[in-house]
Order: structure tokens, then C-alpha cells, then sequence
């Protein structure tokens, strides 16, 4: 293996920028379905757009009623008490688990959706950069907590039309839900507060962006931009190091959270703070049962949280760290995961293993275990216990030298054959002095796709808990038609294939690869809108991608969800309107969609996408 100096300088050469190649892509285990839809062209505009033979049915709005006889709703008259009735702002993360639980049914189930964060300039008249820390009351605020964290809703459909279900699981998960903590760090001296002097219980879910399903039938929410809501200094020196490694207290883009709830305020609450960036486990299937934070999983801003089992029955978790420069991680559970007793399951996150990605250049991955006593996680290091290393996972990945990321959002595995996507969104922060093979561009402005190939992969018998894999780089995000922007797909992408700041990703039950971006206020660099692009290959391994669905202007598409007939996507669409667009507002948005109704702001919704014909989505 050449040395640290030689490769980087072999990478910033001219040379390697006009040759660079991706690994060989190998065939995938099985032959899948080709994409069978016309692809659509970029462009930007005020409205959403899907292939012809396509429909997107709108089926929940921010403000849309969970339960209860529907009452009139306006955002400029509503109060804390009616957001916690009524659907989220942001959605992002969707799951959809069947009903009854246990079963494979497409036509009937809870759906179950994060609600990352709000636009206040969106939500209410009259606001801006300038007034908003002003305009932003107690009420308002507490309106904003209420719109944040999750719903759970029933659906069912009929007659080819989706609607929800006025049953007793829907529910909202806010930033006030009383939820539990669990695992080697709850008790902590370091989780406790005035409200908890045992350390074993918070309120609220803040900022989840991604998440995942477990085989018991729950879902995880990952808490993502946590430090957003907190404000000032805490005195302790050990938590100001904290506190700075996170972000928090430096970047209040919610200031006035601090100041209506001092909960907020690191000056009089400084571990609060720490109570958050956990991935949560919830079970939609009992109403009224609390949240759970899972704190084995370790604490940083998590971007997904995707399970798997391994042959021999523990579960693994894949999850990442989004910011530039930060960390892919993965859980491997200590326990077995026992399909006929779902009791015996729930505690199966609470011990185990957290590991972070070294990934080398010669395309070998090695997982690091960050376990107290062991390297540099002790004691001499301000680590006193599991529970340090666990609050502070972000310093321990620092001193295991673990490989910075260009942002890792998404990580999904292939069921078909156990490969493992890791989507790295972008990071214009890179230098040609911080180059690997992992991260090969220097202003990564368009992002890219690794490839993980555990033992085993692709095969029936992947070891996900093996202590090295393999590693490729899937696809240089990019227009591959301009060669200063370096761009390397494996396969065809035509004139509206290729795509740039991937996020999120998911497998539909063909086996095909669907990728959701999020340029945010980049999407100028392309002159295009985000959107889903559809990814499929052959026996010979190329691949075919084509963009299928196109966002409105300044939003973002998460999700994806497929039932498991493959008949209905369910698409997330947060900030319609707001990305990249000076000026855009509640007064004079860019776009109203997608009620396009001139009393009423643009608001982030939730589609369930159906070919006209009721076929398989994708064929």
C-alpha cells in the first residue's frame, strides 16, 4: 500500500482526475427487473412530476388531523394543543408495518413518520431572518415543539384510494413525550437534570431525520440536529468540550427555545443537552407506550438506523453520523433475536457492541469497537465508563482514527444480497490535502455512494457482524457529461439519470435500488430540482439509472417506502419552497404546493405514489 503522502499526491494529480475509476462492479446475486418507466428530464418548477402512467394521491399535509371529529384548521389560528392532533412539520423517515402485526398485507397498516424540524418563516405571516427571534412567542415556540418528533397513523385502502383510519393508534411523538432511556448510559450522572435526578427519563424526540425497522415489528428514529435548539455555555469544562464537539451552543438556529423553556439553556441546564442524538425505538403497535432511547447505539446527529441479522441471530444496526468529516458506525447486539417471542426482543439494543469504519485504501474495511479500557477509551482520556464513551461517541471515533466521511446520511442494505449503500450527501469543506480513497474529491459538491461488501456478500450467508469487509465506491455522483466535475456511474444515466447529493436511499421487492437527493440550497449548481432516481442492473452488472419522480422547486424527497406488493411508494416532501430560494416565504413562497391555495403557505407532505394501471411500481 503506497504511503499517506504518495496517495494523496496521486490523487490530486491531473492524471488521476482525468482516469480515476471505480472498483469492478460485480453481478448482483440475482437478475433484477429492468426499469420499466420513461425517465423524467431535470428541470425546476412550482409543482411535483412523475412519468407518464404515474399518480401521486396527497395523502397527509402538515396540519392534517390524526383523530377526532375534524375541526377548521388555518396555521395563522392554531395553538400548541392542536398541532399535538395533527400531522408534523418535515416528515421525513416513513415506515409503513402492516396490519395485523406480523403480516406482509400492502392494503392496510400504521404509517409511522418523522418530523425533523420546522420552518417558522413558513408557518406564520409576516417573519423573516430579521424579525423572527423577536416574533417568536412562548406559544409559537411551543407550537414548533408540538410539530416536531413523529405520527403514528393508520391507513387503509379501498378501491385504489388511501385514507386514514380514526383509530386507536394514531398518535403524536413530540419534543414534550416523557421517554424513557435505556442502556449502559442511562442513570449516567451525565443524563441526570433537575427534572431527572435519575438520569433514566427525558422529554421529547428533537430533530429525527432518518430511521429503520426492526424484525419485532418497532420502528427507530434517529435524532439528528439536536444542538439547533440549545443556547449558552455550560461552566464545567468536560461538558464545554462536549458541548463543542457537537455543535451545541454554537449554531442556535432556535434560540428562543432557550429563552421560553429554560430546559434549553445550557447555563441552567448543561446536560441537557446530552439527553439527545440517540437513536429511539418505538412500538407503534401499543398505544401509549413510551418511546425508548436507546443509548448502546452511541450518540452523535444519526442519519439512519438500518437493521439486519446476521446468521446467527443478532441483530445489526447501520447507521451514520451527517456532517462533513464525520463517521459511518455500526451495532452489533450481544443477544439473539427470537422470532416467536417478540417480549424477549425488546431489549435486544441495550448491550451490546458499537463499532466505527476505518475504511483503507487498498478497499478494506476494519470496524473498531469503541469499548471502554480498550485503546485510547480510558480513564487517562476523561473516560470513566461505557457511558462516556457512549455520550461522547463523536471524540472516541476521534482518537480510534476512524475514516471522515463527506457527510454519511442514508445506509441501507440490499436484502437480496446482503450488500450494504452508504450515501455520502457532499462536503465542499475537502481539501486536496485530506484526500483517501474513500473520499477522492476535493469540494465535493455532488457527493457519492459506497459500497460495502460484508463477508459472505452478495450471497444467502453475509456475516454484517464480521470484523472487515470490503468496500467500493458505487457511483461519483455528477454530470458524468462535464469532466471537471468527475463524475463515474456504473452504468448509463442519459440526460436526466445522473443526480447529485445523495440521501436517502431504499430497495424496493425487485431488488431495485431507489435513491432520494438533497442538494438544499446547492440544487443552482445543477439548475435542477431533488427528486427519486430508479437503479437497476442486469446479470452482466451495468446499471440502468433513470430519474422517476421530480420534486417542487426548494423541497427535499425522503423517504422512500415501498409496500411489499411494490404497488405503492410513499414519497416525504419537507420544505416545499424554501431550499436555495432568497425571499421565498409565508407571504410570497415560491411555490404553494401542494394545495396551491392563496390562503395558504407551501406545506411539507406525505404521497403514496401507484402506477394508473395498479401494476408493480418501477416494472
Amino acid at each position: 500500500m503506497p504511503s499517506r503522502r504518495k496517495f494523496i499526491q496521486y490523487l490530486s494529480s491531473s492524471a488521476c482526475a482525468a482516469s480515476l475509476t471505480l472498483w469492478p462492479q460485480r453481478s448482483p446475486a440475482t437478475n433484477l427487473s429492468p426499469l420499466g418507466f420513461e425517465g423524467l428530464a431535470h428541470g425546476t418548477d412550482r409543482h411535483h412530476h412523475l412519468p407518464p402512467g404515474y399518480s401521486a394521491q396527497v395523502l397527509l399535509r402538515w396540519g392534517d388531523l390524526l383523530s377526532g371529529e375534524e375541526s377548521d384548521w388555518h396555521p395563522r389560528s392554531m395553538d400548541a394543543e392542536e398541532q399535538n392532533r395533527r400531522f408534523g412539520y418535515n416528515n421525513d423517515f416513513v415506515a409503513f408495518m402492516p396490519l395485523p402485526l406480523g403480516s406482509m398485507g400492502s392494503d392496510h397498516g400504521l404509517l409511522c413518520v418523522n418530523h425533523e424540524y420546522t420552518n417558522p418563516t413558513f408557518m406564520w405571516p409576516g417573519l423573516n431572518r430579521i424579525t423572527i427571534h423577536g416574533a417568536m412567542t412562548r406559544e409559537r415556540t411551543a407550537i414548533e415543539m408540538a410539530a416536531v418528533g413523529h405520527s403514528v397513523v393508520e391507513i387503509a385502502r379501498h378501491d385504489g384510494k388511501w385514507s386514514v383510519v380514526d383509530g386507536g393508534y394514531n398518535r403524536r411523538i413530540t419534543a414534550d413525550t416523557l421517554v424513557k432511556l435505556s442502556g449502559p448510559a442511562a442513570g449516567s450522572p451525565r443524563l441526570q437534570t433537575r427534572a431527572d435526578p435519575q438520569g433514566r427519563t427525558c422529554r421529547g424526540v428533537l430533530n429525527p431525520c432518518s430511521g429503520g425497522k426492526t424484525p419485532w415489528g418497532t420502528v427507530l428514529m434517529a435524532e439528528e440536529n439536536f444542538n439547533f435548539v440549545f443556547h449558552g455555555a455550560a461552566t464545567d469544562p468536560a461538558e464545554q468540550r462536549n458541548h463543542q464537539r457537537y455543535g451545541v451552543g454554537s449554531r442556535s438556529a432556535y434560540r428562543w427555545w432557550s429563552r421560553h423553556f429554560p430546559r434549553f439553556d445550557l447555563g441552567h441546564e448543561p446536560r441537557e443537552a446530552n439527553r439527545f442524538g440517540w437513536v429511539v425505538e418505538l412500538d407503534p403497535h401499543t398505544p401509549g407506550s413510551n418511546p425508548v432511547k436507546r443509548t448502546a447505539l452511541g450518540r452523535f446527529k444519526h442519519e439512519a438506523a438500518t437493521v439486519v441479522l446476521n446468521p446467527d441471530g443478532r441483530v445489526v444496526v447501520y447507521t451514520a453520523d451527517d456532517q462533513a468529516f464525520e463517521y459511518l458506525y455500526r451495532f452489533v447486539s450481544s443477544g439473539v433475536y427470537a422470532p416467536n417471542d417478540r417480549a424477549s426482543n425488546t431489549h435486544l439494543l441495550d448491550d451490546g457492541t458499537l463499532f466505527v469504519a476505518r475504511l483503507h485504501n487498498d478497499n478494506t474495511l476494519q470496524w473498531l469497537p469503541l469499548r471502554h479500557g480498550e485503546g485510547p477509551l480510558t480513564n487517562a482520556n476523561g473516560f470513566r465508563d461505557q457511558a462516556d464513551v457512549l455520550i461522547e461517541t463523536r471524540r472516541a471515533a476521534d482518537l480510534l482514527g476512524a475514516t471522515k466521511l463527506d457527510r454519511p446520511e442514508d445506509v441501507e442494505t440490499n436484502p437480496r444480497d446482503g450488500l450494504v449503500y452508504a450515501l455520502l450527501t457532499n462536503n465542499q469543506s475537502r481539501h486536496a490535502d485530506a484526500l483517501d480513497a474513500a473520499n477522492p474529491r476535493s469540494r465535493n459538491t455532488f457527493g457519492h455512494i459506497l459500497r460495502l461488501r460484508p463477508p459472505g456478500a452478495p450471497g444467502d450467508v453475509v456475516e454484517h457482524a464480521a470484523d472487515s469487509f470490503d468496500w467500493e465506491i458505487f457511483a461519483l455522483a455528477g454530470n458524468p457529461a462535464e469532466p471537471s466535475q468527475n463524475a463515474r456511474y456504473p452504468g448509463t444515466t442519459g440526460d436526466g439519470g445522473w443526480f447529485a447529493a445523495p440521501d436517502n436511499c431504499a430497495f424496493d421487492p425487485a431488488g431495485r435500488l431507489w435513491i432520494a437527493s438533497d442538494q438544499g440550497r446547492n440544487w443552482r449548481a445543477t439548475g435542477f430540482a431533488d427528486g427519486l432516481w430508479g437503479c437497476a442492473a442486469n446479470a452482466a452488472g451495468e446499471y440502468d439509472f433513470r430519474r422517476f419522480f421530480r420534486a417542487p422547486v426548494g423541497a427535499e424527497v425522503c423517504g422512500p417506502e415501498f409496500t411489499a406488493d411494490g404497488r405503492n411508494l410513499f414519497l416525504a416532501i419537507q420544505h416545499p419552497g424554501v431550499d436555495g430560494l432568497v425571499g421565498s416565504s409565508y407571504d410570497n413562497p415560491a411555490t404553494r404546493w401542494p394545495d396551491f391555495d392563496a390562503e395558504l403557505p407551501p406545506r411539507p407532505s406525505l404521497l403514496v405514489v401507484t402506477r394508473d394501471d395498479g401494476g408493480v411500481i418501477g416494472d
